[in-house]
């Protein structure tokens, strides 16, 4: 059953005690991302994380890999554009361990600057190998092109030269400014006391800011362009999209089932039309990527040389005429696939402490699986239908290809 309740110094806690379950997840979310950076130190979230495994006080970078891997424990880190999270999954005999290891490092970290410019060279690799990883690649050119210089244009890895930008003092700065009470959301699943993690938490999360600023940012708008990357590549990468919504609309689920009809799945229009009968793809599926204030329904696809075109006209089709063609047999399938999704979500206990911190930091309360699955089982072919006329504009569409792409390229 969820339950929320806040350390003494204010943070809230959110969990989940899980019957039949030996693992136990917490997470620290912080509610800032690449989009709440400067251009000059673009990608210093993503590189806080990274050195937040460093050492501290009490352990070297060793004692901690050793550590965790004694308790078989799953010690990582992840930033996106919004968020970045510290998280450790282990066995519930280990819980205590894991509470002292995790809070150690999110508040005892040391950045020595002779670590800090080692892990300088560790991210450069990650952004080389990023940039060598076509299929990845361009969605940071795809962000950058429809969000322009906005926050969420940039990518999470930052830059060569905004890597180099940053000192010791920058990540002082950044974690005085932005790891406060006000912008950290602890979430918890498994088989958990909660009563005794409460107070162990209470105990090692000492020392962190009360003050409960947060970050303004203007809403981007939506981009329409055309962005033409020629490489050498075997085949043509594909993104396009279309305005969506924010997290938090009252659309999302009509939104959810949209992109479920269209591209989500193997029995989806986009993979039975562009795949399973023409054979012209391997990999074809639609994308939402939903944020704080807006959000973008995107498309990715890659094609052969002599393909990509056709694959492209395909996509725009079957976007542009699923208004006027789509069925109750594919409304009622995208509802049954979700709502399996959803249940079998929660046979791990990661996705159920990934759930309950995205919906406190989104919506500002839990919804159960139920309400959920209710809320999916209300909306309307109606509502799909205006959606889709409002989201699918040919003249509002943003393109980004990458590859061997034909020099004046045009939809």
């Amino acid at each position: 059953m969820f339950q929320k309740t806040y350390l003494d110094n204010g943070i809230p806690v959110i969990y989940e005690r899980t019957e039949g379950f030996r693992s136990v997840v917490l997470g620290i979310w912080v509610k800032s991302g690449s989009r709440h950076e400067s251009d000059e130190l673009s990608g210093i979230s993503h590189f806080i994380e990274h050195m937040f495994f460093k050492g501290t006080g009490r352990r070297s970078t060793e004692d901690i890999a050793k550590e965790a891997d004694a308790m078989g424990a799953d010690l990582n880190a992840f930033t996106s554009r919004e968020n970045t999270t510290y998280y450790i999954k282990v066995l519930d005999d280990f819980i205590d361990n894991g509470i002292d290891l995790l809070s150690d490092l999110f508040v005892n970290s040391t950045f020595d600057p002779a670590e800090i410019e080692k892990e300088k060279g560790i991210v450069e690799e990650e952004i080389r190998m990023s940039e060598d990883t076509p299929d990845d690649h361009v969605f940071d050119l795809f962000n950058e092109g429809i969000w322009k210089a906005s926050g969420l244009g940039r990518s999470i890895l930052g830059t060569f030269t905004s890597l180099g930008n940053i000192t010791r003092d920058h990540i002082i700065r950044h974690i005085e400014g932005v790891y406060n009470i006000g912008n950290i959301v602890i979430s918890l699943a498994g088989n958990i006391d909660a009563e005794g993690i409460v107070k162990m938490l209470n105990e090692k999360l000492t020392g962190i800011s009360t003050v409960k600023a947060k970050t303004r940012l203007e809403t981007p708008e939506f981009n329409p362009y055309t962005g033409l990357y020629r490489k050498d590549l075997s085949e043509v990468h594909i993104c396009l999209g279309f305005r969506g919504i924010p997290n938090n609309s009252p659309e999302r689920y009509a939104m959810l089932l949209l992109n479920t009809i269209l591209g989500s799945g193997v029995s989806s229009r986009l993979f039975q039309e562009v795949r399973e009968k023409r054979g012209l793809v391997y990999s074809i599926h639609s994308f939402l990527s939903l944020y704080h204030d807006t959000g973008c329904f995107g498309i990715y696809a890659g094609a052969g040389q002599q393909k990509y075109k056709e694959v492209i006209d395909l996509s725009i089709k079957e976007s542009c005429k699923l208004k006027d063609t789509v069925t109750d047999d594919e409304l009622r399938r995208a509802k049954d696939q979700l709502k399996g999704n959803i249940l079998l979500a929660l046979e791990s206990t990661s996705a159920r402490m990934n759930n309950l911190a995205k919906q406190e930091i989104y919506y500002g309360r839990n919804y159960t699986p139920q309400e959920i699955i209710e809320e999916l089982e209300k909306v309307s072919m109606d509502e799909i239908r205006s959606l889709c006329g409002r989201v699918f504009d040919r003249d509002r569409m943003a393109i980004t290809l990458l590859g061997p792409v034909e020099e004046g390229f045009s939809i």
